[in-house]
């Protein structure tokens, strides 16, 4: 546990400090916005009323941490050339992919290492990541197999964060007498609500399409590429050899957290595997 929270502060500072801090300083900025305007979170305090306000900052808080878990934990990155995944020896990793199987490995053209099926090397961070799904920008980190559910889980908190903080922004805002009087005393509140309200359709629309791809069992790059994804281009559009249901996949994915041998659900679902 110590050092993986070593590992974590030495990966904060290493790459991608500048993203990480405009990410938090932006966040507590516009927090600070609405906390010092009369808006419904000032006049809740006026009151006395502190239940909302409580509530809100935490929600902010816990945004914030699950942004840093999701941006410096391990994605799932490809560590030697097993098959994988559970501890144990290379003899017990053999035996669960039999050898009358015609699907091959693939050898990562960067690294050198074995790639297990769903793995992809990331050209940002220099390493082949177990079951990639894209690399974020915005966290500075690959979506993978280990941080995959983290990531949908902190985009829905940060849209909660975001629509809490769209309503109170707009409830701060006050009419004015003239144009240059109105923007004069609600400059701030513009500002932040303009950046809320992009960053709120932002996650909409990242949060809708992965719980989409999660529905299917499929991630980002098998859908943007998967003419060129050798264990796909021979399906049809509309078919699927990870694919075990609406309700199954989302169970598995959300619910199970020990590694799945993707050799192995291939060859049951593909009569043909390559």
């Amino acid at each position: 546990m110590k050092a993986t929270v070593n590992k974590m502060v030495q990966n904060m500072f290493r790459s991608g400090f500048l993203v990480r801090a405009s990410h938090t300083v932006l966040t507590w900025v516009i927090t600070l916005i609405l906390f010092l305007h009369n808006t419904d979170l000032r006049r809740c305090e006026e009151r006395g009323e502190l239940l909302l306000p409580v509530l809100f900052f935490l929600l902010v808080v816990l945004s914030v941490l699950l942004y840093f878990a999701v941006s410096l934990m391990d994605p799932g990155f490809v560590l030697n050339d097993t098959v994988k995944g559970v501890q144990g020896s290379n003899e017990e990793m053999e035996s669960m992919i039999p050898q009358c199987s015609t699907t091959r490995l693939r050898r990562c053209g960067y690294c050198l290492l074995q790639q297990p099926m769903r793995a992809k090397h990331c050209q940002m961070c220099k390493r082949c990541v177990r079951r990639f799904d894209h690399h974020c920008p915005w966290i500075e980190n690959c979506v993978g197999e280990r941080n995959h559910r983290w990531f949908i889980v902190y985009l829905l908190v940060q849209l909660l964060a975001l629509l809490w903080a769209l309503h109170i922004t707009l409830s701060g805002i006050s009419p004015g007498v003239t144009w240059q009087l109105w923007f004069r005393e609600n400059g701030f509140l513009l500002a932040a609500l303009a950046v809320v309200g992009v960053f709120s359709v932002v996650v909409v629309l990242l949060l809708g399409s992965h719980l989409y791809l999660v529905s299917i069992n499929c991630t980002t790059w098998e859908f943007m590429s998967r003419h060129r994804i050798s264990y796909l281009k021979h399906c049809g559009d509309e078919e699927n050899p990870f694919d075990r249901g609406v309700f199954c996949n989302l169970w598995d994915f959300f619910c199970i957290c020990s590694t799945v041998v993707w050799e192995q659900v291939y060859r049951r679902n593909t009569p043909n595997p390559v």
